[in-house]
């Protein structure tokens, strides 16, 4: 549907307050600039940093493949082997937000469980300390540039070829950038924050760790980067600029941010099973954060004798501490993560929607169409396959409503259709028009965001997929040429019924025509409980062949009925175009099971 004109106003008023605010923030920033030349070199630093991680997310993508999503899709049999692979694959990304967003949009496709993905979300907070103990262990002292510049150099000549040399030259590219940025970092920081002094602070035991865990918080939410604030953390703790308490709750903080950042992207962005997780991990990580604070005093005073033993400097104490309590929080939650899954499956249960179609004007939204899903063309893929059932779903039911057919009635046992009544509504154009175009429209949208060329071999499954919806709508516009005189002669039939008791010959023959399309379309709708290649399946094919070419019949006799008077020229001359367009549509529904039968049998589900 358009929006109204005072909806557009809205529209062009908040992207206006939008631009502007960018162009504030930026003129602000702009300004800082010229202020403090350290505070320019911090950002640089920082800038450098999370650009880093995105190449090496690019590139770790490009050269995976399928991998992860393979090996995701196995290591959940058990929550040992879904901890196990959050921590391995967020030490191997080192970026627990991008493991994270893959899980959502893993669930979101129903191939792993909601225990699954929390066991994975355990792992990548786990995983997400090893970055932490790198960076601690590598110290302050250690200039990481002489080794990046080479990387960087060799990177860049790998991207101009094409393939895995570019994926492999955009994760060097990353590296060095990452190495670049952490040394631009400490510069930066050791100019910029010799004017903080956040350690001869006074504050109340209690104040200093909530303040300080706030500032671990917002400064994550901010630069969307726990890594990023870890890092200042330890150049500020190793400048004594911080206090090892201070440094202890940012991280607490930090770690909360995390979970916040991905748990808003997530519920925005993702259906009811991505929103389960979403929420699973902010409360995962905020009950964590507070049991932390319950027991400040135990766990400091743990890490305080463990450094004090093996003398270990403030920054392997920061990273010890990180660690310390990312594991009690993982321990307190463990053996009560299928009771979690059970819980928020009550608080945010499925959408129940018997009649796909809605009642009111808007337009059917998709359902598996989670942004998060591109960040991965293996998921992505398996996303539109799920739409394009979906699709499937509010097709047969547009279909039904052209034959005036109740749209329950193809989902059950019934091999008859529910007589038809007066008023003969809804109008398949309408429908047309709210529902499948726009849904169609933003199944093209997704896949043309797609990260899939004409290589890949997942082009031959998108050419599948196009041509499936291609074929749905080429039947849902054959049924809105149907339904006007199919309205027309059943509204004709069952005025004349009421009045003689009789039925009308044109009136029986759209009767046998909408029972014909009926058991079409539910025998398609029954695929679903079939096994592609079954016995079942293979009789139910050729049921539905010889089904079709009943059509042929009835076609004949229809010019024997215009002889013998039976019809005139203008019901004969409706009636054939009328065959034809169920013929098609018949056709269709063979096409779709016999090319696409993966998309429609149990197996699929």
């Amino acid at each position: 549907m358009p929006h109204t004109n005072h909806e557009v106003s809205i529209m062009k008023r908040k992207n206006c307050l939008h631009h502007l605010m960018l162009v504030v923030f930026a003129v602000g920033l702009g300004l800082s600039f010229w202020y403090s030349s350290a505070w320019l070199h911090l950002c640089y630093g920082l800038a450098l940093f999370l650009f880093g991680m995105q190449c090496i997310e690019e590139g770790l993508h490009s050269t995976a493949g399928g991998t992860l999503e393979k090996l995701m899709t196995k290591s959940t049999a058990t929550p040992a082997k879904g901890f196990l692979f959050g921590v391995g694959s967020t030490f191997i990304l080192q970026s627990s937000t991008l493991v994270s967003l893959l899980t959502i949009a893993f669930l979101g496709t129903g191939m792993i469980t909601l225990a699954g993905g929390i066991a994975i979300i355990f792992g990548t907070n786990l995983g997400a300390t090893t970055g932490i103990w790198l960076l601690a262990l590598a110290g302050q002292s250690v200039s990481l540039s002489p080794v990046a510049i080479p990387m960087l150099v060799f990177g860049i000549l790998l991207g101009f070829f094409g393939g895995q040399p570019k994926a492999v030259g955009r994760i060097l590219v990353g590296v060095a950038l990452i190495f670049m940025g952490i040394d631009a970092i400490k510069s930066g920081f050791g100019a910029f924050g010799g004017q903080l002094d956040f350690a001869s602070l006074n504050f109340s035991p209690t104040l200093e760790v909530l303040t300080f865990a706030g500032i671990g918080f917002l400064l994550t939410c901010v630069l969307q980067s726990s890594h990023a604030t870890l890092i200042l953390t330890l150049t500020a703790l190793a400048s004594m600029q911080i206090t090892i308490p201070q440094a202890f709750a940012i991280a607490v903080g930090s770690n909360l941010g995390s979970s916040a950042t991905t748990a808003i992207m997530g519920m925005i962005s993702s259906e009811r099973a991505g929103q389960r997780l979403a929420l699973a991990h902010l409360i995962f990580n905020g009950v964590t954060a507070i049991l932390t604070f319950v027991l400040w005093m135990p766990m400091t005073t743990i890490v305080d004798a463990i450094a004090e033993l093996a003398n270990f400097p403030p920054l392997i104490q920061l990273a010890l501490f990180h660690t310390l309590f990312n594991v009690f929080g993982i321990a307190v939650f463990w053996r009560w993560q299928g009771n979690l899954a059970n819980v928020l499956t009550k608080i945010l249960p499925d959408k129940t929607n018997t009649k796909l179609l809605p009642d009111g004007s808007q337009a059917v939204m998709p359902r598996h169409l989670d942004p998060n899903a591109l960040m991965s063309a293996d998921i992505a893929l398996r996303a539109v396959s799920q739409e394009i059932r979906h699709l499937a779903s509010l097709s047969m039911e547009v279909m039904s409503h052209a034959v005036f057919v109740p749209s329950d009635d193809i989902y059950k046992k019934d091999e008859s259709p529910t007589a038809p009544t007066p008023p003969f509504e809804p109008n398949v154009q309408t429908l047309y028009e709210w529902q499948i175009k726009p849904l169609y429209g933003e199944i093209l949208d997704f896949v043309s965001k797609m990260d899939v060329d004409e290589t890949d071999t997942r082009q031959d499954e998108l050419t599948a997929i196009h041509l499936v919806a291609f074929t749905l709508l080429g039947m849902v516009k054959d049924a809105k040429h149907l339904q006007k005189n199919m309205a027309k002669f059943l509204a004709m039939d069952v005025k004349n019924d009421k009045k003689d008791g009789g039925i009308n010959d044109i009136g029986k023959e759209y009767r046998y025509l909408r029972e014909h399309l009926f058991v079409s379309l539910q025998a398609l709708a029954k695929a679903e409980e079939m096994k592609l290649g079954s016995q079942k399946w293979v009789m139910h094919i050729d049921t539905l062949i010889r089904h079709a070419d009943g059509l042929d019949d009835m076609r004949g006799q229809v010019f024997t009925r215009l002889r013998d008077g039976v019809l005139d020229g203008e019901q004969a001359s409706s009636l054939m175009n009328d065959i034809s367009y169920v013929k098609r549509i018949e056709e269709g529904v063979l096409e779709l099971l016999m090319g696409a039968g993966e998309m429609f049998c149990h197996q699929a589900r």
